[in-house]
């Protein structure tokens, strides 16, 4: 994990108002740099977000011997002299998406090395679903010092069918770029559907891939023997979205989202509105306007299209000002509810069932405290809840923070949240 000393220091937060720019999404940003490998020739990738988990994935790529150009939020590559597919086991447990960086390698190359991937607390998961994945298509595993090594029985893999016990993103994007230049025909099922992946396959598809039904619970891949460079425009982040349209409900602020496509997100829009704010959409835009009341409401995280389980945090510091008892359940992660004892720190009013259920009674007045973000998500949910609690709010660890959301002090100052970093 990056050194990092310094804090968000957070007070109340007078008048929320004005427009905030939605960044490239983390999450189609970091795979498609991993697809970049695919390919001996240019990658050129646009819109991307300026994030620590972006610079770690280029870091890892420049020590296999990717070359790697930046300039603003552009960036080239080219992956013709990869000089080894032994990913480096310090970078490579600071970023969940490791593995599918490996599955690119191995259908590339035929073998890749690496750690067990990380990232935060909720990074440290069971890899399984991708091992077996790989062994589906033609892949033998071996062990050694806790780095995990994955051959390919020829040079290449070869087509196979795999059924996905549990829906995951990172595991159905893994292997499709791993099955890309498989000899013969990979059928996947029980995908995983998210947006992210849907562009993922565009974009490899425009560079000579043979990818059908991304998007939906079958993806079929026709292994091509090569592929060719191409350009991608990262995707606005929905998460990111989200994010901001719960920071303007909870200032029942008129506050504007733009580069955002509402559609993305229309799980989070639907509760929103049944619970009382209002908003006023477009195409790419959406603005949050004041409202009277916000009421109480069931939510339950599930794959995309559903409620997604990283604004879960965001939305659940909303739920402690909306009147009456709210239920959050959240089966996806264990221990994602865990921030929840920050919140009762500032005052909130929840009662945890179990691991993944919790009830809160709103609203309730929170109260700044000294706090640590745990992860991504949970760290950006402190944010806001310093946003509109009484008094000073500390936010440590905010490597955390800054994983996923690029500058984001700078960003909410601009729209009146009272926060700085400091050392």
């Amino acid at each position: 994990m990056e050194k990092n000393n310094s804090k968000f220091i957070i007070r109340p937060s007078r008048k929320i108002a004005g427009a905030i720019e939605v960044k490239g999404a983390k999450n189609h940003a970091l795979k498609v740099l991993a697809a970049a490998v695919l390919s001996d020739k240019e990658v050129i990738v646009t819109n991307v977000p300026k994030i620590e988990d972006i610079k770690r994935k280029i870091e890892l790529l420049e020590l296999i011997g990717v070359k790697v150009k930046q300039a603003r939020d552009t960036l080239v590559l080219n992956a013709k002299n990869i000089n080894t597919t032994a990913l480096d086991p310090e970078k490579s447990s600071t970023i969940r998406t490791t593995t599918v960086l490996a599955g690119a390698l191995l259908g590339r190359f035929g073998k890749v090395s690496f750690y067990h991937p990380g990232g935060c607390i909720l990074g440290k998961r069971p890899i399984d679903i991708f091992l077996e994945g790989f062994q589906k298509l033609g892949a033998v595993l071996s062990y050694q010092n806790e780095t995990i090594t994955v051959t390919a029985k020829g040079k290449r893999l070869a087509g196979g069918e795999f059924f996905f016990p549990w829906i995951s993103v990172t595991a159905t994007e893994a292997l499709i770029l791993a099955a890309v230049l498989a000899k013969g025909k990979t059928v996947l099922k029980n995908c995983a559907q998210e947006p992210e992946i849907i562009a993922l396959a565009k974009f490899l598809n425009a560079c000579g891939a043979k990818i059908e039904g991304a998007g939906t619970s079958t993806v079929t891949i026709r292994g091509v023997k090569k592929i060719k460079g191409g350009k991608c425009t990262i995707m606005p982040d929905r998460i990111e979205t989200a994010t901001f349209i719960i920071l303007g409900a909870l200032h029942r602020a008129r506050l504007r989202i733009t580069k955002c496509n509402p559609l993305h997100i229309e799980a989070l829009l639907t509760i929103l509105k049944k619970a009382g704010a209002k908003f006023r959409i477009s195409r790419n835009s959406i603005e949050c306007l004041p409202y009277k009341k916000l009421l109480s409401a069931k939510v339950i995280t599930h794959e995309y299209p559903g409620f997604a389980t990283d604004i879960q945090p965001p939305y659940t510091v909303l739920a402690t000002q909306a009147e009456g008892q709210s239920l959050i359940h959240d089966p996806i992660f264990e221990g994602r509810l865990f921030f929840t004892d920050s919140l009762v720190q500032m005052g909130a009013n929840i009662i945890m069932c179990d691991p993944h259920r919790i009830v809160i009674q709103g609203p309730t007045k929170l109260s700044g405290k000294k706090l640590a973000s745990p992860d991504i998500r949970a760290g950006i949910a402190l944010v806001l809840a310093g946003s509109i609690a009484q008094g000073e709010t500390t936010i440590d660890n905010i490597y955390q923070i800054d994983r996923g959301y690029e500058k984001i002090d700078e960003r909410l100052r601009k729209v009146g949240v009272d926060i700085k970093r400091t050392s």
